[in-house]
């Protein structure tokens, strides 16, 4: 591997620890839990990992000589900065309660458990990856763990190898799994234990118990640094809109952290259009009133923030695609007999009136999308849809109108962005690499303390580092029921954007100011080295969220 200036010095980087874990710890069990709802449906299915204790580890004199244990580690979806350094901290946190323990990866994710797919990570091996982005020290899949077949295959793999417990870094459907997983070694009492740690750049998976998800902290300030030198452009050649959408399907942290660090002209939060219904021409008129604003005072320019799954949380487009859905599964032979040409007329007058009013007022290219593309379950792929090209065109078309009506004055012209795959395996930021590190570190303890179904748990992580409360929250205590594929599941809930939450309050407080003048921020690239006010800060979420 050929490694660049910044990877060989940052190689050097020792991540912070909490105090309580940086010598023998002892586990404190708290209060019994239960899930956040559903609870008699979630008792049921995990009659063994249910209802345990919150457990809190606290610095010990007691010298405890642990065995030599095996580990297993496996990655799981999509990619967050500050992975490799979760398997470091597990490396390191084993090793130092016994130097003969080992870890070994399971190579592609969950896959690599069921097909025997594995590598020993030795110390060689983890030195290269230390404090770096990415997954591909053993790569990472999204095969679901969730079928006993399945379970019985890894745990062939775990005996074999005499592996005692497997940790699986993943986001709220990996630790579902995870949950499942340990619930049935548990049951069938094969002795090995399953600990999750929580990883989505999307910031979706977070409760009272565990703060933020991994790589949310790094990916937000890659993608602000990226906006902040789009409003510098944009500032400077005075031309152009810049609609900006950004990774976030199921929720608008990324969104809504982003708009706090870089302060745009406008940033559309996905829950706050679901809760006050609004429709698909209520969010551009809004687009455009802020525009002809600025026009109005000569500044035909500005930034707009868009979430990833805005399309599914506008209540008129979810109704929509839920009856293009239903109607294009009956009658997918008859509508691949008509012509391209005729398509959209002919959608037009199957919908419901309501309905077909919506799809008559979309640009083409979106049309064509939400009636062609559909996944394997026989859903449109709303993640494909270029949301910001179908704001921009609806804008502009509306600002045609207005501007006939005499209602704008200026010129309009408009540029496109997608930032999602950018900051997905940036080397983590100061915060990642730690948290992350002892992310690691603190599952090594619930392993050492016989724990199963637990997420590892590191709170407190807007104070200096040795500050930081490290522990482990029982995995069925975040659970819930959903239908999922025409079923009911067990999933961990997901963590939507607050509308009462002081985040979005701090940024409600400031958007008009925002929309009518040029006041944007301009970050700047992540910093490893200097001054902690530069180097160490988390994100404005956490700060809001944890503020005393």
């Amino acid at each position: 591997m050929t490694k660049s200036a910044l990877q060989i010095a940052r190689a050097a980087y020792q991540p912070k620890l909490p105090k309580a874990l940086k010598g023998a710890v002892k586990a404190v069990a708290g209060a019994a839990t239960q899930s956040v709802a559903d609870q008699e449906a979630i008792q049921k299915l995990f009659p063994n990992t249910y209802g345990m204790p919150l457990i809190k580890f606290e610095a010990t004199d007691e010298v405890v000589n642990f065995p030599a244990m095996n580990v297993g580690v496996i990655l799981s979806g999509g990619q967050a900065p500050g992975g490799h350094n979760v398997i470091s901290g597990i490396f390191d946190g084993i090793k130092s309660l016994n130097k003969d323990s080992k870890l070994y990866g399971f190579i592609l994710g969950p896959g690599g458990l069921v097909d025997h797919n594995y590598m020993e990570l030795t110390s060689d091996i983890i030195d290269e990856y230390r404090n770096t982005g990415g997954f591909d020290i053993i790569g990472s899949g999204r095969t679901k763990l969730e079928k006993e077949d399945q379970f019985e295959k890894g745990l062939e793999i775990l005996k074999q190898l005499d592996i005692k417990a497997l940790v699986i870094i993943g986001g709220d459907d990996s630790n579902t799994n995870a949950c499942v997983l340990a619930e049935y070694y548990a049951a069938k009492k094969c002795g090995v234990q399953v600990i999750g740690c929580p990883k989505t750049i999307d910031g979706d998976l977070k409760n009272e118990m565990i703060e933020t998800s991994f790589g949310f902290d790094t990916a937000c300030k890659v993608y602000s640094e990226v906006i902040g030198n789009i409003q510098r452009d944009c500032n400077s050649a005075r031309k152009y809109w810049h609609f900006i959408k950004l990774m976030g399907r199921s929720a608008s942290h990324i969104a809504l952290e982003c708009a706090l660090q870089v302060q745009p002209n406008v940033c559309i939060v996905s829950e706050e259009v679901e809760a006050n219904d609004m429709s698909l021409d209520d969010v551009v008129t809004y687009i455009a009133q802020v525009v002809a604003n600025r026009a109005a005072q000569g500044n035909n320019f500005g930034t707009v923030l868009i979430p990833e799954g805005l399309i599914e949380f506008i209540p008129a487009m979810k109704r929509l695609i839920a009856e293009l859905n239903d109607f294009l599964a009956a009658n997918a032979e008859e509508f691949s007999q008509i012509k391209k040409s005729h398509q959209r007329d002919y959608i037009i007058r199957k919908l419901s009136p309501e309905n077909a009013a919506i799809y008559a007022s979309l640009p083409e290219g979106v049309a064509r999308q939400l009636t062609l593309d559909r996944d394997p379950h026989g859903n449109v792929q709303v993640s494909l849809i270029e949301t910001e090209k179908l704001l921009s065109e609806m804008v502009a078309t509306k600002l045609a109108a207005w501007k006939e009506e005499g209602k704008f004055v200026g010129k309009f012209a408009s540029q496109h962005h997608f930032f999602g795959y950018e900051g997905r395996c940036a080397a983590p930021s100061n915060y990642d690499a730690d948290y992350c590190y002892s992310l690691g570190y603190t599952a090594a303890s619930l392993i050492a303390n016989g724990k199963t179904g637990y997420m590892s748990s590191v709170r407190n992580t807007t104070a200096p580092a040795d500050q930081w409360i490290a522990g482990g929250v029982p995995i069925t205590m975040m659970m819930n029921m959903e239908r999922r594929h025409g079923e009911m599941k067990p999933v961990i809930q997901k963590a939507l954007v607050k509308l009462d939450g002081a985040p979005f309050k701090a940024f409600a407080a400031q958007r008009e100011q925002w929309a009518i003048n040029t006041d944007y921020v301009y970050p700047g690239p992540i910093q490893y080295f200097g001054p902690t006010e530069v180097c160490d800060q988390p994100t404005k979420t956490l700060q809001l969220e944890q503020a005393k």
